[in-house]
C-alpha cells in the first residue's frame, strides 16, 4: 500500500470513528422534549365554536396537547415529567414508547387544572401506579393530601409526594439538577413555580405560567442570559384577545408585550426564547399564522410538540 493510500485509509478510519463517537455522545445526552404547547384547556377548547377552533375540531392533525415537557436521560433510561396534564395518557405514552424511558417522577408547577389533573391516571381506576414520586411545594402538597380524589392517590401509595422548596436544588443524577423557584400567579390553591433544569453542558428555564414579568422579584432578562434555552409563558398574543372578558382577571405576559420587554437582549439571547402554554385564541398556536411568522421575524421562537433541547 502506498503512503498516500495508507494516509487516506487512516484518515477515513479516524473520520468514521469520530462520527461514531459523536453519534454515541448525542444519543446518550440528557434532553428535554416538548410534550404539549396549549393552555390548560387544550386545543381545540371545550365549548369554543369560534374560527380559532373550527378547523381543529374537524382535523386531529391540528389538535394540540396541554403544555408539558419531560426530561429524558438515555443513560439511565429514566424520565421526569413537568406537570401532569389532562393529556397525561398520550404524553405518558410518548415518554415510554417513543423515548423508551421509565417515568421516575413528576414535577408540578401549580394547582390549575391543566397542570395536575392528569394525576388521576395514576389511581386505581386507570394505572394503579406504585410509588410515583410527585415533587410539590408545601401548599401544593397539602392540597393533594387533604382533598379528594387526590388524597386517595397518597393513601393508596399510587404517588409519594416529595416536598420541594424555593431555590432548593433536586439532584436527579450527578450532572442533572432541577431547581424550583416561586413566581407570581393566581395562587388560589397552591404556590406557582418555574423550574431551572441544569444539565452537564446546557440549562433550560421553564416558566409556563406567570402574571407579568414586572411583578416578579427577579429580572427575567438576566435569567434568559444565564440559560441556554427559555420556555416562557406565551398564553396570549395580545390584549383583548379573549372577547367579553376582562383580561386583567387572567393576567399573563402578552407575547407582543414580552417581545418588547426582551428587545434589549442580544440577538443570540432572544433566540433562546420559546413561547409555550398558548391559549386556543392565540393565533401563534398555528405555526403558519402571521403571528407565528412575526415572532420568528422578531428573533424569537414558538415551542412545538416534539422539540428537543439537549443538555
Amino acid at each position: 500500500m502506498t503512503g498516500v493510500k495508507l494516509f487516506f485509509t487512516f484518515f477515513l478510519t479516524f473520520v468514521i470513528a469520530n462520527a461514531q463517537d459523536q453519534h454515541q455522545y448525542l444519543t446518550k445526552r440528557p434532553y428535554a422534549v416538548v410534550l404539549g404547547i396549549a393552555q390548560d384547556g387544550g386545543y381545540p377548547h371545550a365549548g369554543c365554536e369560534r374560527l380559532c377552533c373550527e378547523d381543529a375540531w374537524k382535523s386531529d392533525s391540528l389538535r394540540k396537547m396541554v403544555s408539558s415537557i419531560a426530561i429524558i436521560d438515555p443513560r439511565s433510561g429514566l424520565a421526569w415529567m413537568f406537570d401532569a396534564t389532562p393529556d397525561f395518557a398520550k404524553q405518558y405514552n410518548i415518554i415510554t414508547k417513543q423515548h423508551k424511558a421509565r417515568l421516575a417522577g413528576i414535577f408540578l408547577t401549580h394547582a390549575h387544572i391543566g397542570h395536575y389533573a392528569g394525576l388521576m391516571h395514576l389511581g386505581r381506576e386507570v394505572m394503579g401506579a406504585k410509588n410515583i414520586v410527585v415533587y410539590a411545594m408545601p401548599r401544593m402538597k397539602r392540597f393533594l393530601e387533604n382533598n379528594g380524589p387526590w388524597e386517595q392517590l397518597v393513601n393508596l401509595k399510587n404517588i409519594i409526594i416529595s416536598p420541594i422548596k424555593d431555590k432548593k436544588e433536586i439532584l436527579l443524577s450527578r450532572d442533572l439538577i432541577v431547581e424550583p423557584f416561586l413566581v407570581p400567579h393566581r395562587d388560589e390553591f397552591s404556590e406557582t413555580v418555574g423550574y431551572n433544569i441544569i444539565g452537564p453542558n446546557e440549562s433550560l428555564l421553564y416558566i409556563p405560567d406567570i402574571d407579568k414579568w414586572q411583578k416578579w422579584g427577579h429580572d427575567i432578562r438576566f435569567w434568559v442570559e444565564s440559560n441556554s434555552y427559555a420556555l416562557l409563558d406565551g398564553t396570549f398574543y395580545y390584549d383583548g384577545e379573549v372577547p367579553n372578558r376582562n383580561m386583567s382577571e387572567i393576567p399573563h405576559p402578552f407575547i407582543i408585550e414580552s417581545m418588547n420587554y426582551f428587545e434589549s437582549l442580544l440577538d443570540r439571547n432572544q433566540k433562546k426564547i420559546y413561547f409555550i402554554h398558548l391559549n386556543h385564541t392565540n393565533p401563534a398556536i398555528n405555526k403558519n399564522s402571521a403571528a407565528s411568522k412575526n415572532i420568528i421575524k422578531n428573533g424569537f421562537n414558538t415551542a412545538r410538540q416534539g422539540m428537543k433541547f439537549f443538555f
